[in-house]
């Protein structure tokens, strides 16, 4: 397959009143959302109503974000920083110990999987930034009407901070949510979903040991590997039932386990 582009990603500075944050490197689209995202699922601020702008200056490659209250850069610099794995790493300020002070959710929606797996479908015919690169990681949310919103990024975690960010901006209500995501789900990626308050996070790839466990701990429904006519329910939250024929969990966990199981497309 021919593609008319290659991914872009530039290194931006994170400027915060004055304070450098950090450079990340990011698709230069829909920053602001990612600025909302990324500060909202770090703790920099609580609602929309914190931020007065977000600036970006091109000749500094420079994303400034003006808040309306004083900003404790000391204080937040003097966290250790844990270095976020894969494409477009970033910097996270919270521990899997800090996640675990998150509230736990108490959303009572209830979707079945196959319904997950048709909204997966359609989250890649939606993905443009992916079908023109073929390089691209993607975010979306959808809402109680089944209405799907995306947002693209040369890295996992800006991606997710992207969806947030847009969630944020727009005083969403969590609950009534469901969050897909192109990448891997590691504590990070449930980091920020479980700061903002998904009740159900959907993959296209698998999800890691640390993320289930802190998911179940949450009391986050997690599914991996939506795939055509497969997908891998990881926790037991009661937020997604299977209406596929279930195989025998042991094919991809060994004998251990995690606490999921495969669910196939039952065949005529």
């Amino acid at each position: 397959m021919n593609r008319k582009s290659c991914p872009d990603e530039y290194p931006i500075n994170l400027s915060v009143n004055g304070y450098e944050i950090a450079v990340f490197q990011l698709t230069k689209s829909d920053l602001e959302d990612w600025a909302y995202g990324y500060l909202f699922s770090e703790g920099m601020i609580e609602s929309a109503d914190d931020i007065e702008e977000v600036a970006f200056h091109e000749g500094t490659a420079t994303l400034q974000v003006t808040l309306a209250n004083p900003f404790d850069g000391e204080k937040l610099f003097s966290k250790k920083k844990h270095y976020t794995a894969g494409c477009g790493r970033g910097v996270t300020f919270f521990s899997m110990t800090d996640v675990k002070q998150f509230e736990k959710i108490r959303s009572n929606q209830r979707y079945p999987l196959s319904y997950l797996l048709k909204k997966r479908a359609e989250f890649a015919q939606c993905s443009t930034l992916y079908l023109e690169t073929g390089g691209m990681h993607g975010a979306c949310i959808i809402d109680a009407e089944g209405l799907m919103t995306v947002r693209e990024d040369i890295g996992r975690h800006n991606a997710v901070d992207k969806i947030i960010g847009f969630c944020v901006r727009n005083r969403l209500n969590p609950e009534k949510l469901i969050l897909l995501t192109t990448g891997r789900v590691s504590y990070e990626m449930l980091s920020k979903a479980a700061k903002f308050g998904f009740a159900v996070i959907g993959s296209r790839t698998a999800a890691t040991k640390q993320a289930v466990q802190l998911a179940k701990y949450l009391n986050i429904e997690v599914v991996g590997y939506l795939r055509g006519k497969m997908a891998v329910i990881y926790t037991s939250a009661g937020r997604v039932h299977s209406d596929l024929r279930e195989t025998a969990a042991a094919e991809v966990y060994g004998e251990e386990g995690i606490g999921g199981a495969v669910h196939q497309l039952a065949l005529d």
